[in-house]
């Protein structure tokens, strides 16, 4: 696993992350059969998928991921963050800007390999969102997709805020956008593991509020993948939307919508029987699973890759990538016992910076995710 911090959109220091598969004659012949670019969701950020993020490496698939502006270490990190960043400033323009961003990065530094685009979450809504734009910007960017994949996407709530709350908060962000107001979650909907749900509720990488102008679009735009999006699918482009059927935090219904009307060649939805909404953290045998189903989509529609075909990637500076840590890996206990899985960011011992303002004392957030 490589970590570099890129300048990206609006000149912000975003904190990046590559896992990358090694094999052939040399321990440094690379071979990407492709690569996931990934969007984290709501209020987390990419450490917590350290012990997700190998198994597709393992698996042959590269990723390139990042935490997106607002959040985790781009957002947190004294040393290294932007002085323009801070905890939920952000909105759904910026953030599809920053997809696009994070998918040319991708393709320059794996250059030849089929890009598939993955988000969780509040990234499913991004990703999904992303490839139903009309915009100029970003028809060259989605047309070189190979696929997309996403995970409890955010299209709707499974219980929904009211319609009152989102009116007045969609008001005052347009005055105030970046207030920061309570969006706090019970971290037990969260997955069956009571070891990962508690590493969530002490991650000081993760900070229980969310800016208006975030939350207010984050779920105006999930909505709007119902009422016009999906007209805008590309009908050539390969989708899987995976979601659990136990899900409290994002509905399941509300993906079976989606999928049932976007108008795709190749479309597939998965339901997991009693999953939760984070299924990359859910007890082994589904996790697993989760890996398998994603593996098997992207291998069938990516062809395999020789050796003599696959270069050793670099990143966006031109740069070449170690396909390995110096040293020992860290390691944190992982959702299984007796079982170790990469460090994160959330064990590297990053004091968050003083919160920024928040709203008025005991509003609540428009958003429970």
């Amino acid at each position: 696993m490589t970590e570099k911090w890129l300048t990206g959109p609006r000149d912000i220091q975003f904190y990046t992350r590559t896992y990358v598969p090694s094999s052939g004659s040399s321990p440094r012949a690379i071979i990407a059969r492709a690569i996931i670019v990934f969007i984290h969701g709501f209020q987390e950020h990419v450490g917590r998928y350290s012990h997700f993020h190998p198994s597709l490496a393992d698996r042959g698939i590269a990723v390139w991921t990042f935490d997106q502006a607002g959040f985790g270490r781009t957002a947190l990190d004294k040393e290294k963050r932007s002085k323009k960043s801070s905890w939920g400033k952000t909105g759904w323009s910026d953030q599809l800007q920053d997809v696009d961003w994070a998918v040319k990065t991708a393709r320059t530094t794996f250059p030849g390999v089929p890009v598939f685009l993955m988000g969780h979450s509040m990234g499913g809504g991004e990703v999904l969102s992303f490839v139903t734009q009309q915009s100029s910007q970003y028809t060259e960017t989605i047309a070189s997709l190979a696929g997309v994949i996403a995970t409890s996407p955010l299209i709707k709530q499974t219980t929904p805020a009211s319609k009152l709350a989102r009116w007045l908060g969609g008001k005052v962000a347009a005055i105030s956008p970046y207030t920061l107001i309570p969006a706090s979650l019970d971290v037990n909907d969260l997955s069956h593991s009571p070891e990962s749900n508690k590493a969530h509720a002490n991650d000081p990488l993760i900070k229980t509020t969310g800016s208006l102008r975030c939350l207010s679009e984050m779920l105006n735009e999930g909505e709007n993948l119902l009422s016009n999006g999906h007209n805008h699918w590309p009908k050539k482009l390969p989708v899987v939307l995976i979601h659990g059927d136990a899900d409290k935090i994002t509905s399941l219904a509300a993906t079976q919508t989606f999928y049932e009307r976007i108008e795709a060649d190749d479309k597939n939805i998965i339901v997991y029987p009693d999953g939760y909404h984070e299924l990359q953290n859910e007890l082994p045998e589904v996790r697993q699973k989760l890996v398998d189903d994603i593996v098997s989509f992207v291998e069938a529609r990516a062809p395999v890759r020789s050796e003599r075909q696959s270069s050793i990637p670099t990143d966006a500076f031109g740069r070449q990538l170690s396909d390995s840590n110096d040293g020992a890996a860290n390691t944190v206990p992982s959702l299984t016992t007796g079982s170790s899985a990469p460090a994160s960011p959330s064990e590297m011992e990053i004091p968050p910076p003083p919160d920024a303002e928040e709203g008025p004392e005991g509003q609540k957030a428009a958003a429970k995710l």
